[in-house]
């Protein structure tokens, strides 16, 4: 993951989301080892958007799961959920929005995205990857 790709990402998530008239997004893109690369947001987006952003990133990577997945396993075991977010500092977002980034199978980073339902969150993430010929993990 590059500055380039990082930008490319959010270009193209910005543009699915003015093309499916979604709310003012924030999106954050981190590489494969957890750190932040890119983030920005559209005007109209609330202050605590873009940690909401990097946590569905960040625990995408963390767990080696999107976001959606992390949801589903909170439902099932959600005090492992809680444990891991408390050694997260409490900064995972278990809700979909965080995609997992493939190149060629390699994992490569994530992208969270937040501002709309996190059902729209993801598809326009999913949208992104896919976009610039890589491969989206949701769970």
């Amino acid at each position: 993951m590059n500055l380039e790709l990082a930008n490319a990402l959010i270009g193209a998530a910005f543009d699915y989301r003015h093309a499916h008239d979604l709310k003012p997004l924030t999106i954050a893109v981190i590489d494969a080892g957890g750190h932040l690369v890119a983030l920005q947001r559209e005007d109209g987006t609330s202050n605590l958007r873009s940690e909401i952003a990097q946590g569905k990133a960040k625990g995408a990577v963390a767990l080696g799961m999107g976001s959606r997945a992390i949801y589903n396993r909170a439902q099932q075991q959600p005090y492992f959920v809680g444990a891991i977010n408390a050694l997260n500092k409490g900064s995972l977002v278990p809700v979909p929005g965080g995609v997992l980034i493939r190149r060629d199978g390699v994992l490569i980073g994530a992208i969270g995205i937040t501002g709309d339902t996190s059902d729209n969150d993801e598809a326009c993430a999913v949208a992104a990857i896919e976009s610039q010929g890589l491969t989206a993990e949701t769970g």
